[in-house]
């Protein structure tokens, strides 16, 4: 659990979760001492199950930077609010809120009682210039609910471009060239110039998926197949004959992905002029490339080509201490800009303060404000006590009257008692249908990327897999002092059919792969239904079957695609513990032993000359095993 002290930032993208733990110097600056982020899912056909993927992403990040119960600071991306920079007459300041509160009904396209909203004034702006953010409330809760479901309470709610344009004041400094920072997300862009102190940013409807739709739509492949071929093989095509010298198949990949990238570039150089016409902006001098869209490879020359400016990194790690491996920040700087600008926040070293406060968090907040008032009105209630007390002996036959009237109440209202019980107990059993349900979407969501790390490992057209099957109670490493050896693998595959086979149900109960549900109420045990723990597997490993066909690695191909899931995997994990533990203070001497090839690859059947295909088995040991209804 975080400290008090702790600054938790977290950002919510389109595809990209990610997080950062700061705390403060005794100079009251930033220092960065965790970071971890989660990607998931982008295909628009899981988008009914967005929520519970951002759910499972934040719970890993809060495991894994062991934040639990902490405040936490959140950016939501720009595609989800509602934005407009408004020009203000210049009257009294104690008329601003009156005059902004007008602008706000004028431009949010929805009714203000339906929607959280905050402003703030633009420093440096020749007029008095004002930035509206709204969303819809019931948005902003599902968002909230999400992050409180995780672990962690809401401290504020910004906007990833503020968040983004605080961590460039912060790292840049003040600069009277204008600059234009375009932040490459998922599903959308957002292009932020800053001038001075003044600042203008609009979203524009082209990212990372817009490039692998373009990649799907020309190849007439799936979406996940085709942002595999764009993260793995995808590159920006330059002018001046740069593809000539690649490869045929990747030079037609490159010149998508340039295509795709034409539009961002048309986009910035329309909104460029819409600054200038509109709001009497300068033409940037320079432009900084943030977001994880930027990871592909020249795509910062390719808008050096196409726009005519100087194109750099960004980085707002400039002015921050940190003791993260700086290994991840060089290669991540650029896509932290919105959790810095959060840690700003923390600090009171933001320039840009939009807070877009949920219904709940605004009810604390409140509570908050009220208790010295009710802290004082206890010091009261305490004072006059005393006073009660002797006037309660002098009105003893009163109070027993009141205690009489007060039962008469009580009998009166304990039919209403007892239906609010079982509304309370109905409530009960629909939680646990809700939590079923999650729980049942985590699984899917678990499954899917363990079957895509495969896909992915295993891409070669010299191979193909015909199987994939759980293994309950796998041992790689056969016991030494033991005379009964290791099941084989093939033997632990969890049945098919073991769910609706009476027989095999009944036998699980006695074997090790069961995993039964205990009462934690010791003097109120369940009843008898309950007591009956369905039977279910836990699997932690997966076997793999497949072929291999002719070609010039022979069958060391599959070792190859192997070493990529040892490289990549986050679902697998490639070593045991061997050795024994001793009791009294939990003394140890197991070690860490990496599985060879050998333990996991049982060796091709040898064939003829005319066989089309070898065939091959790996087991894969899952990291953490699942178990498997």
């Amino acid at each position: 659990m975080a400290d008090s002290s702790t600054i938790v930032a977290l950002n919510i993208g389109s595809q990209r979760i990610s997080a950062a733990v700061f705390e403060t110097s005794k100079y009251g600056d930033l220092i960065l001492k965790g970071y971890t982020a989660e990607t998931i899912v982008a295909d628009p056909a899981f988008e009914a199950s967005r929520e519970v993927q951002v759910q499972v992403a934040i719970k890993n990040i809060v495991e894994r930077l062991n934040i639990e119960k902490a405040k936490v600071r959140y950016s939501i991306s720009a595609q989800a609010v509602f934005m407009r920079f408004v020009k203000l007459p210049a009257i009294q300041d104690e008329n601003l809120e009156q005059l902004v509160t007008f602008e706000a009904r004028q431009h949010v396209p929805f009714p203000l009682s339906e929607v959280v909203w905050d402003y703030e004034l633009i420093e440096g702006s020749k007029e008095k210039e004002a930035v509206i953010v709204a969303i819809k409330s019931d948005e902003l809760e599902k968002i909230n609910d999400i992050v409180n479901l995780s672990g962690l309470s809401t401290a504020e709610v910004d906007v990833a471009p503020m968040a983004l344009y605080n961590s460039y004041r912060s790292a840049y400094g003040v600069s009277d060239d204008a600059v234009l920072i375009v932040d490459i997300g998922a599903k959308t862009s957002s292009l932020i110039y800053v001038e001075g102190k003044r600042f203008f940013t609009r979203s524009v409807l082209i990212g990372g998926s817009s490039i692998s739709s373009a990649i799907a739509k020309e190849y007439r492949v799936p979406f996940g197949e085709a942002e595999h071929q764009k993260i793995h093989n995808g590159l920006v095509a330059l002018g001046g004959g740069h593809t000539d010298t690649l490869d045929e198949s990747i030079a037609a990949l490159a010149m998508v992905i340039r295509n795709a990238l034409t539009r961002l570039a048309s986009d910035i150089t329309r909104t460029t002029n819409y600054y200038r016409s509109q709001h009497n902006g300068s033409a940037p001098k320079k432009v900084l490339l943030a977001g994880g869209g930027a990871n592909l490879p020249y795509t910062l020359e390719f808008l050096e080509e196409k726009l005519g400016l100087p194109v750099e990194f960004f980085n707002p790690l400039t002015n921050l201490a940190f003791t993260v491996d700086p290994e991840i920040l060089q290669q991540e700087a650029h896509m932290m800009g919105e959790l810095v600008g959060l840690g700003l926040r923390g600090v009171g070293k933001s320039s840009i303060n939009i807070d877009l406060v949920p219904f709940a968090v605004e009810q604390k907040r409140e509570a908050e404000r009220r208790k010295p008032f009710l802290i004082a009105a206890a010091a009261i209630l305490v004072a006059g006590f005393g006073v009660w007390a002797l006037l309660a002996q002098l009105a003893a036959a009163d109070a027993e009257n009141e205690k009489q009237s007060m039962s008469d109440v009580r009998d009166k209202l304990a039919p209403d008692a007892k239906k609010i019980k079982a509304l309370l107990k109905k409530e009960d059993s629909s939680n646990e249908y809700a939590t079923a349900y999650t729980d049942i979407q985590e699984d899917h969501v678990y499954w899917y990327n363990l079957i895509n790390e495969v896909r992915e490992a295993f891409a070669s057209d010299s191979v193909w897999l015909t199987e994939l099957s759980p293994i309950y109670g796998y041992n790689p490493i056969p016991p030494k002092d033991g005379p009964v050896p290791p099941i084989s693998p093939a033997q632990q595959v969890i049945p098919r059919n073991f769910a609706n086979n009476a027989a095999v149900a009944a036998s699980l109960i006695a074997t090790p792969p069961v995993v039964e549900e205990k009462s934690q109420d010791k003097e109120k045990p369940k009843d008898k239904d309950k007591q009956k723990a369905e039977p279910k597997y836990v699997a932690n490993a997966i076997m793999v079957r497949g072929f291999w066909r002719d070609n010039p690695r022979s069958q060391n191909v599959v070792s190859d695609l192997l070493k990529n899931l040892r490289d990549n995997s986050t679902v697998f994990k490639f070593t045991v513990k061997e050795g024994k533990t001793r009791g009294g203070n939990n003394h140890s001497d197991t070690k860490e032993i990496q599985l060879s090839d050998e333990q996991l690859l049982k060796p091709s059947a040898a064939g003829g000359e005319d066989d089309l295909g070898f065939p091959f088995e790996l087991i894969l040991p899952l990291a953490e095993p699942v178990a498997v209804k």
